[in-house]
């Protein structure tokens, strides 16, 4: 995908801004606070739905606006015509509308599976060592944009376990949990078959970016963990075993809400022993090898986002990375507080914006 303009409106600081980024790397520079990851971020808003530094009612909004607004045009590689394509998003922080090709669009996954962006910000190191929700997401991801079939059975699943948890706090008799424990099993299984798929195809792709970007970690390892004992139990049988905690604690313990993605270096005994710069090669690494993926099963890279990608990384692994990137045919924007010196001898066309007080002051091309 090659997005060829972004206009931003009443983002954070960003009072009004438009970008007209090149098909190569695009530079996003200025001081802490000038605005330069709320140019990223609100492109991460339209192709994921959300931001990834919270709510966009907790302060997405500019102060003195009713609602922000993010618009893009961007060229779809996909098909064997390459199709222009365009969308816009006004968020109030309670309320949205959006469009899409001119056309209203009554659900944020509309836009959401138009645009494909991987974004790695400063919070993707809990992709290797935070919680299991931020790797559900990426799977989710992942799957959302290469599995026509995911959508639907994520949304059956949700639904069932809504009405599941719903019925566990009203304290209900067996036969109305009878029902939904076998809805709940049926999507449940379902999504698990999916996204063991998923990561088995997935796998080949992650290894070899890791292999390439941080060798020193070793071979990297994927395993789908489905949210129940699985090699003991169906979900159903999950479901009946855990009822009577289930009823106690008023809400669904087992499942594919609880799934995880298991992570492994085979140089780093656990992720608890990943230092810093570890953790972002690592995080880095699975990022940027699901995006292979993306581009092998999609036949189009989707957007590649990297806010301060050069901190936390000596020297030696900094170059290796861009380096890297610089060998891709995907769109690339990097945001920073200065021009890193390993992108300046690149041969790929390259595009520079200044950011000063949530203004774009100035665009070079090189």
């Amino acid at each position: 995908m090659q997005v060829s303009r972004i206009d931003v409106k009443n983002f954070r600081s960003i009072r009004e801004a438009t970008l007209a980024p090149c098909s190569g790397v695009n530079l996003i520079v200025g001081d802490n606070g000038a605005g330069k990851t709320s140019l990223l971020e609100a492109l991460h808003l339209m192709a994921h739905g959300r931001s990834f530094r919270g709510r966009v009612r907790d302060g997405l909004v500019r102060t003195d606006a009713a609602g922000l607004e993010v618009y893009v045009e961007w060229t779809d590689l996909s098909s064997p015509i390459p199709r222009g394509r365009r969308a816009g998003l006004r968020h109030t922080g309670s309320s949205w509308e959006g469009r899409l090709d001119a056309e209203p669009v009554s659900q944020l996954g509309d836009l959401c599976a138009a645009l494909a962006v991987t974004t790695f910000e400063p919070g993707s190191h809990s992709l290797v060592t935070g919680g299991a929700e931020s790797r559900r997401r990426y799977l989710d991801w992942g799957l959302f944009h290469v599995e026509q079939a995911f959508l639907p059975a994520w949304r059956r699943y949700s639904r069932a376990l809504r009405q599941r948890n719903a019925l566990l706090k009203a304290r209900p008799n067996a036969a109305q949990l009878d029902a939904w424990d076998r809805e709940l099993a049926e999507s449940g299984e379902l999504l698990a078959r999916q996204r063991d798929a998923y990561v088995e195809a997935l796998e080949p792709a992650v290894v070899a970016t890791a292999a390439e970007l941080g060798p020193s970690l070793g071979e990297a390892r994927l395993e789908h963990v489905p949210g129940w004992r699985r090699e003991s139990l169906s979900l159903l049988d999950a479901l009946l075993v855990s009822r009577e905690r289930d009823a106690f604690a008023g809400y669904t313990s087992v499942g594919p809400h609880r799934a995880d993605l298991r992570l492994e270096f085979g140089a780093v005994p656990g992720r608890s022993a990943l230092s810093r710069g570890q953790a972002k090669l690592a995080a880095l690494s699975v990022l940027l090898g699901q995006a292979r993926f993306h581009a092998q099963a999609t036949g189009d890279w989707p957007v590649i986002a990297l806010d301060d990608v050069a901190s936390e990384l000596d020297r030696r692994h900094r170059a290796g990375v861009l380096e890297w990137l610089d060998a891709l045919p995907a769109q690339v924007f990097i945001s920073g507080t200065e021009v890193p010196e390993d992108v300046l001898p690149w041969s790929r066309p390259k595009a520079t914006f200044h950011v000063e007080h949530g203004e774009v002051t100035a665009t070079v091309l090189a």
